[in-house]
């Protein structure tokens, strides 16, 4: 980060919060992956052993809704990924 040392201390600021807010998004997109992943296994154990039909089939359909959120968020991030 070279070129941090001839901005204001303003711009390096706005810089180093702009570079938190990013991994904070990567880790919050890792996150929802991983629980998009689960939901659904979760769902499927309880729906197809027939233990609690209901929930199981509204915890698939939250995974997977859970998962396309996700992925659109992947393909699209907010405006401030992309600076």
């Amino acid at each position: 980060m070279p070129y941090l040392l001839m901005q204001s201390p303003l711009q390096n600021f706005s810089n180093l919060i702009l570079s938190y807010f990013i991994e904070i998004w990567d880790f919050l997109l890792f996150i929802g992956q991983i629980s998009g992943v689960i939901i659904v296994l979760i769902g499927a154990i309880l729906w197809f052993t027939e233990t609690n039909q209901g929930k199981g089939k509204g915890l698939v359909m939250s995974g997977v809704l859970l998962s396309i959120v996700i992925e659109y968020f992947v393909l699209f991030p907010p405006n401030f990924i992309l600076t």
